[in-house]
This record gives structure tokens, C-alpha cells and sequence, in this order.
């Protein structure tokens, strides 16, 4: 989530669904999925093709699979039967027993007791509701029916366990929380199982969810701690339109704690996980940060004494503007803080916050007043901003300023602070998700300068953003990046340089490669594979177009991602590209290190990757070209001689480490003459 990156991307077959959530083992570092209610998955992260994972036939359909971080994944089937993953998979084919007769399952489940998991699940059956206690490992369990409400019925259920008691929450249509405290019974593997009566679980009223006259119809609902919970859902004023929102109330003193509106509207689903909320925000994944502290009156009614803010602060975004979503922001004087939040478009935004200070405009509102100022008015005001002292809002703020400047470049195609936008990226540790339009309008503008810069400095950068400054950069004349200023740290110490029409190379004697002697027996040497190899030697581009080109190459991609949009490349960009490659595969091959001189220099890895990419997206296109047959033919002999060499070493790799150990023996201070033969 930091860097906005898919670290991994699977899917299956055409036709298969996946029928419950994907989980990971904890204590394998494996995931585990089911597919079409009976077909388990199981693989890990380098694993790329997910038909060739670990896979079982179950002999029932699978309603659930939890993972617990010390007790292992438990399995969850529709007919209420629970195995540990373990036993499971001894016997993927064993019966599983049906523990629930004409029931729906509504609500699964799991937690530690002590060194004991337990799994709890809820069912329906004709409008009543039964809630289901088991002990895997200890065989045990127990089932109970939920105490029916009046002209309402549970929409969602929750639950913690602490001092061997079950506390379920329940969510009802009637807008209230309702508790239920379920004792786990001591059972162990000896006790019989012995039919008895039903027990019916009483509840009680625990939270009425209205504030001031308006109702929260929630939709979704998670414990905090044992004093707290948040509500997802919409909050309905009289005479006012209902608006979805996110609240956080105290069970302990009945009180709303923390409110936030998100007008986007959301799938009604809230996750919580180690302290952050996750929840969809139209198409953005919402992150928010919470901390709970003890509950206490005072900090329950807002009467804190380090309190420094009684109402709660907002930032506009001029992102969003035209959605007129309001990002806010909640003091801590509450004891259930809104710390910060992250928001993403799934790879491609996350929108600062930032505090209000005391006697001055939150950045928020200073923007705001800004929007329709003068040019000059506008960068004044903004430059005192960025040249603020550090603050731990300042970050996020600054990401803020160039969006302003970037949506004013968008509505005026004659202003681009071009200077001032430079400043702040060679000076600031920005990313791009805290300003995404940024290298958008730069690429607009073929500012290929600040677009280097991004590269270099942004570790989040689309694929789709990468692809479009390498066509960019491929495209543009050399004669006219002569002209423009680019920094040349990574070329300057390696790059062949013409003087007086002549080029000056340097001796080149690659790792194990003699282009004179290394030919096959029916190659006869001809002009044109001369002039080839030459090719080889000398740089295929001018220092301007080497510097920009390999600030593509620092850049981080995903595969999966980059290799659909490197297909879009033209065909004489992509052999251009290649060829350049190739240069930089020779170079890195002179050094025994295969290390490239200078500052950002591209890696030999980096320059293998990107070949091998490139050859995947346009083998065929090359194949069929003429202009390309002599550089792949090159490429193969080179890549031909290196594999042949690193062969060789190979053999004498135990030579080697024979002569290493004598060193190691050697008494340095005594004089000797010792032959080593290798055979």
C-alpha cells in the first residue's frame, strides 16, 4: 500500500470462480483459495501460474477459510463441519459431517483462546437465528439460538473473545447494537457428546445508533477494542439527503466519538485490520489510521484538557473539487483518533492531510482562497508554503501545492511554472501518488528535464506512466535534446563521445567474447557484420537520449503490468531501444564486476530485464523485420559466448576453491614455490 505496487497478480482458468476469500498461512507464508466451492489452491509468492499450484478436491463445498496468526488456517464448510488445514489435507476426500440442517450460514468467525482455536458462526433458518461454537482440535461443539427482536432482524454480527467469554454484536434493523455473552464451556476430548435442550441466548441493548434526531442505517460494523466500535453506513437527518459516513462510537458512555462523511458512496463493507481501516470509497481504496485509548468520560464527551481543537477540521482536495469530496481530518481529542488517512486510485493517488495550526489557514483553506488568484499571487503564496520548516503534515502539503499548480496548468495551457515545479521535485521527497497529474502535464508539455527527475525520485510510478516517457523519449530528435538540459551523471563515465566526426572507443575485451575469433564454422566475415559489431561498440544514441533512457531503466515496474503497454511501442522505437540495450550489455560485459561507472548507472540486471521484456512484447515483430536480423543475430552469438564462458568457469569452480583454502592455510611468514596442476 505504501508504494502503491501489485507485488503479485494471479488469476484462474476461464470458467472457474473463486467462491471465498483468498487468506495466507501465517505460519507458511503461503495462499490459500478455493475455487467452483470444492477445488483448493495452495501457493506461494514466486509462484507465477496458479494452474500449476498445489491442488485438492474436497468432498464438500467450502463456506470459509480463516487464518489465525498461532493457530493455523481452519477450514469452514456450508454444511457447518470445521477441519484444520492440516488434517485436511491428509485426507482431502474425507467426509465431512453436516452439522446444520436446512440452515444458512449468515457470519463466520475465528479466534485463540489460550492456545486453543475457536470458530463461531451464525445461521438463519426461517427467520430465526442460531449461533454455532466450535473447538476444532478438541472436537467440541455447541449451538445456541439468538433471542428474537420484534419486527427486526440482525443485518451483520461481529465478535471478540476475552476471559473465556464469547461477546457477539449484533447489528439490527432497528438502527441498535445489541450484546450476547456466550461462555466457552470446558471441554476436553474424553467428554461425550450429549443431546440436550436448545439454549436460547438472551441480549442486551448495547448502542442506539442516533445522533442529535439522525439515524445511522448500518450496513457494516467491526470491533476496536472492548470499549469501541465502528459503524459503517448512512446517516439519515430530518429534511437533510442521507450521506454515507464512517463513525467510531463508545460503547462504554453511548457516544459518537469520531464521524467522517464519504460521499462517493462505498460497497457497505468495513474492514479492520492492526489499527486501519480499509473500506472502498467509489473507486478508491480508503486506509485510515485509528488509535484507541483508555475510555474515560471526559475523553468521551470531548472534554479533554490537552485538548486543543474542540471541532473537527477539513481539507478540500482541488483534486476532487469537482466532486466536491471533502477529506477530513479529526483532532486526537477524542480518545478514538483518525490518525491520518491514504487513499489510492487501486495504483495511482493518494491525497494529503493536513492539519490546521493554531491563528493560521490550514493548507486546505489556503488553497482554496488561492484558486482563483493571480499567477503571481498564486506562486508567492505557495513558495512561502514549501519553504516552511519540516512538520510532519509538511509532506503531504507540498503534494497539495503541485496538484494546485497542475489543475491550473490543466485549465491554462499558457502557465507552467516550469522553474518553480523543478525546485520542488529536486528538493523534496515526493512521490507520485502525492501528485499525479504532475508527470501528465510534463509529459504534455515534453518537459523530458523534470520528467527524468520524476523517475529517478518517484518510487511509485505507473507502468502505464513509465511506457509513456520511454515512447516520449524514443520519439524525440536528438537535434533537439542537444538543446535541453539533462543531467548526464549516469552516461557522462562510460558513453562513447565523437570528436571531429570520429568516434573514440574504448578497447573492448568482454568476458570470455573475441568477435574475431568466436564465429561459427560457416560464418564468413562480410561488411556488413563488421560494421555490426561496430554498432555493438559505439552508443546507438546521442548522451542527452542515453541519460533519459536510463532513468526508465531505474525505474520500478511490475511485469504482468509494463509488458501490455511495451507491446504498443513502435516497431523501429522498440528496435532502436534494443539496440541501446545491447550496447549497454556489451559495456557492462568489459568490466569483471559487469559494473557500469557513474552516478544511477543502469545494472547489468536492469539491462537484462528490460531485453528480455522487450523481446517478449515484439520477438515476432523483429523476427520479421530485416533491419533487426543482424542485432539479434549479434545478440545471440554474444549471449552464446558468455553462456560458454560462465561454463568454463564452472568446470575449474572446484580448482578455484581448492586454491582458496591453501591461501587460507598458507603461512604468510614462511617463503615457498608450490605447484598446483588442474586437471
Amino acid at each position: 500500500i505504501s508504494d502503491q505496487k501489485p507485488l503479485g497478480c494471479w488469476s484462474v482458468k476461464h470458467g472457474q470462480i473463486l467462491t471465498c476469500p483468498v487468506v495466507c498461512n501465517f505460519e507458511t507464508h503461503e495462499y490459500i483459495a478455493v475455487h467452483d466451492d470444492k477445488v483448493l489452491r495452495i501457493w506461494k509468492n514466486e509462484d507465477i501460474n496458479l494452474d500449476k499450484a498445489f491442488k485438492a478436491t474436497l468432498s464438500a463445498d467450502v463456506y470459509r477459510i480463516h487464518s489465525l496468526p498461532s493457530g493455523g488456517p481452519l477450514v469452514l464448510f456450508r454444511g457447518g463441519g470445521v477441519r484444520t488445514l492440516d488434517v485436511l489435507l491428509e485426507a482431502p476426500q474425507q467426509e465431512i459431517e453436516n452439522v446444520i440442517s436446512d440452515e444458512v450460514i449468515r457470519w463466520s468467525g475465528a479466534f485463540m483462546e489460550g492456545q486453543q482455536p475457536v470458530l463461531i458462526f451464525t445461521t438463519e433458518k426461517d427467520g430465526d437465528f442460531f449461533v454455532y461454537v466450535q473447538k476444532p482440535k478438541l472436537s467440541s461443539l455447541h449451538k445456541y439460538k439468538l433471542e428474537q427482536q420484534e419486527s427486526s432482524k440482525p443485518l451483520c454480527f461481529t465478535a471478540h473473545v476475552t476471559n473465556q467469554t464469547v461477546t457477539l454484536l449484533c447489528l439490527y434493523s432497528n438502527d441498535s447494537v445489541y450484546q450476547v455473552l456466550i461462555p466457552l464451556q470446558q471441554d476436553t476430548e474424553q467428554e461425550e457428546e450429549e443431546e440436550e435442550e436448545e439454549e436460547v441466548l438472551s441480549k442486551s441493548l448495547l448502542l442506539n445508533l442516533s445522533v442529535s434526531g439522525a439515524v445511522l442505517k448500518g450496513t457494516s460494523l467491526v470491533v476496536l477494542d472492548k470499549d469501541h466500535v465502528a459503524v459503517l453506513g448512512s446517516l439519515a437527518a430530518p429534511g437533510k439527503k442521507p450521506s454515507e459516513r464512517l463513525t467510531i462510537w463508545n460503547t462504554k458512555f453511548q457516544t459518537l466519538q469520531a464521524s467522517k462523511e464519504l460521499p462517493l458512496g462505498t460497497t457497505g463493507q468495513l474492514w479492520c485490520y492492526e489499527e486501519k481501516f480499509f473500506l472502498t470509497h467509489g473507486k478508491v481504496l480508503t486506509v485510515i489510521m485509528y488509535k484507541c485509548e483508555t475510555s474515560s468520560l471526559a475523553a468521551a464527551v470531548g472534554k479533554l484538557k490537552n485538548s486543543k481543537t474542540p471541532d473537527m477540521s477539513s481539507f478540500v482536495n482541488w483534486n476532487t473539487l469537482q466532486d466536491e469530496e471533502l477529506v477530513v481530518s479529526f483532532q486526537s481529542q477524542e480518545s478514538v483518533a483518525l490518525k491520518s488517512e491514504s487513499r489510492m486510485n487501486l495504483r495511482s493517488r493518494r491525497s494529503g492531510v493536513a492539519k490546521e495550526q493554531p491563528g493560521n489557514l490550514s493548507v486546505g483553506q489556503l488553497l482554496l482562497k488561492l484558486k482563483d488568484a493571480s499567477t503571481f499571487m498564486l506562486e508567492e503564496e505557495l513558495r512561502k508554503l514549501v519553504a516552511k520548516a519540516p512538520t510532519p503534515d509538511l509532506q503531504a502539503a507540498i503534494g497539495c501545492v503541485v496538484t494546485a499548480l497542475t489543475d491550473r496548468c490543466k485549465k491554462n495551457s499558457m502557465y507552467y511554472p516550469r522553474s518553480f515545479l523543478l525546485q520542488i521535485v529536486e528538493t523534496r521527497d515526493l512521490s507520485y501518488s502525492l501528485c499525479p497529474d504532475l508527470m501528465a502535464v510534463a509529459l504534455e508539455k515534453k518537459d523530458v528535464r523534470l520528467l527524468q527527475i520524476c523517475l529517478q525520485r518517484f518510487p511509485d510510478i505507473p507502468e502505464e506512466i513509465t511506457y509513456a516517457c520511454l515512447k516520449a523519449f524514443l520519439s524525440i530528435s536528438e537535434a533537439r535534446l542537444r538543446s535541453i538540459d539533462v543531467n548526464l551523471d549516469s552516461v557522462i563515465c562510460y558513453i562513447d563521445v565523437e570528436l571531429e566526426n570520429k568516434e573514440v572507443k574504448t578497447e573492448i575485451v568482454e568476458n570470455g567474447f573475441n568477435a574475431e575469433v568466436d564465429q561459427d564454422t560457416c560464418d564468413t566475415k562480410t561488411p556488413k557484420e563488421a560494421q555490426s559489431r561496430s554498432d555493438g561498440e559505439s552508443c546507438p544514441v546521442g548522451p542527452q537520449k542515453t541519460a533519459l533512457l536510463n532513468a526508465v531503466l531505474h525505474s520500478a515496474y511490475t511485469e504482468t503490468f509494463l509488458l501490455p503497454h511495451l507491446k504498443n511501442l513502435p516497431a523501429q522505437q522498440a528496435i532502436l531501444f534494443l539496440r541501446y540495450l545491447y550496447y549497454l550489455y556489451v559495456k557492462c560485459s568489459e568490466k569483471v564486476n559487469t559494473t557500469l561507472p557513474g552516478i544511477r548507472s543502469p545494472t547489468i540486471n536492469q539491462v537484462m530485464d528490460w531485453m528480455c521484456l522487450l523481446l517478449d512484447a515484439h520477438f515476432t515483430v523483429m523476427v520479421m523485420l530485416p533491419e533487426a536480423k543482424e542485432l539479434l543475430s549479434n545478440l545471440h552469438k554474444f549471449v552464446r559466448a558468455q553462456v560458454r564462458f560462465y561454463s568454463e568457469l564452472n568446470k575449474i569452480e572446484g580448482s578455484l576453491r581448492e586454491l582458496q583454502r591453501l591461501n587460507h592455510l598458507r603461512d604468510s611468514q614462511t617463503y615457498s614455490i608450490e605447484v598446483l596442476e588442474i586437471i
